[in-house]
């Protein structure tokens, strides 16, 4: 499952909730550019730079630190679109 920047809204507890629950190694992190930017650049147009803001929130509420969520996600989306983790630079 996939959180984008919504998952840092006010608003988004439930998200926040199911969140909690997904095992690192079944995320995933994205931005849904140009919409939705996550706290603090809420009301901007949105665009991938911000991916690290979401791997950030969701790292404190995961209880990890960025590099391990950074870690898996990455791996992840390797394992998902099945391309080397070689070829993204990890």
């Amino acid at each position: 499952i996939s959180f984008s920047g919504i998952v840092t809204f006010r608003n988004a507890e439930a998200l926040r909730e199911a969140a909690r629950f997904v095992p690192l190694d079944r995320m995933l992190v994205e931005t849904d550019s140009p919409y939705l930017a996550p706290v603090p650049h809420r009301g901007k147009e949105n665009q991938p730079a911000y991916t690290r803001d979401v791997a950030e929130y969701m790292a404190v509420l995961k209880g990890v630190d960025v590099e391990t969520l950074a870690a898996a996600t990455t791996q992840n989306f390797s394992d998902l679109f099945h391309i080397p983790m070689s070829r993204l630079g990890a």
